[in-house]
C-alpha cells in the first residue's frame, strides 16, 4: 500500500488531533455544566440544560469521537506507524474504541434519561432517584472520559514505548 505525502499525512494529522480536541473540549464542557448546574431552581431551565448537554453529546461528541477513530485509523493504515507496530499506537486505539463503546453503551443513555425525566417532571426530577443516578454517572463518567482523552493526548505527544519486536519467520532469519 502506497503512504501518504508528507502533505497529506500532515493534514490528516491536523484533523485527526482537531477532532479530538473539540472531542475533549465538549466533554469538559458537559461535565462543568452538570456540576455548575446541577443545582438549579427553575425546571424550565433544568430541562433546558440537559437539552443542550443532550444536543453537545449528539452532534459533537459523537461525531467528533468518531471521526477521530477514523482519522486515527487512516494514519495507521496510510503511514509507516501501522496499527501494531508500536505499542502506544495499540493503547491508543484500545482506549478510544473503549471510550466509544462506553460513551455508546452508559453516558449518552444516561444523558438521554435525564433529559427525558426533565421533560416530564421539570424540577421535580431532582428528586427522582432515577435521574440522581444518572447525573452522577454523566459527571463521574465524564470526568473519567477526560482523564482518559488527556492520557492518550500525553501518549500521543510522548510516544512512551518503543516499537514492538516482531519474530520473523525461520525463513527471513536465513536471509537476514
Amino acid at each position: 500500500m502506497k503512504k501518504l505525502s508528507v502533505k497529506a499525512k500532515n493534514w490528516l494529522l491536523s484533523v485527526h488531533v482537531a477532532s479530538s480536541g473539540i472531542w475533549l473540549g465538549t466533554a469538559l464542557c458537559i461535565v462543568a455544566i452538570a456540576i455548575i448546574k446541577r443545582d438549579t431552581g427553575n425546571g424550565n431551565e433544568l430541562y433546558g440544560i440537559n437539552s443542550v448537554l443532550k444536543f453537545m453529546d449528539d452532534w459533537v461528541i459523537i461525531p467528533t469521537a468518531m471521526l477521530s477513530l477514523l482519522t486515527g485509523g487512516f494514519l495507521c493504515w496510510l503511514t509507516i506507524w501501522g496499527f501494531t507496530k508500536h505499542y502506544w499506537v495499540i493503547v491508543k486505539w484500545v482506549a478510544t474504541i473503549t471510550l466509544i463503546t462506553i460513551g455508546t453503551m452508559w453516558l449518552g443513555p444516561w444523558l438521554n434519561e435525564m433529559t427525558a425525566i426533565s421533560q416530564v417532571e421539570r424540577l421535580q426530577a431532582v428528586s427522582n432517584p432515577l435521574y440522581l443516578f444518572h447525573r452522577q454517572g454523566v459527571i463521574v463518567g465524564g470526568l473519567i472520559q477526560i482523564s482518559c482523552l488527556l492520557a492518550i493526548i500525553a501518549i500521543s505527544v510522548l510516544k512512551p514505548w518503543g516499537r514492538r519486536l516482531i519474530k520473523q519467520p525461520k525463513e527471513m532469519e536465513e536471509l537476514i
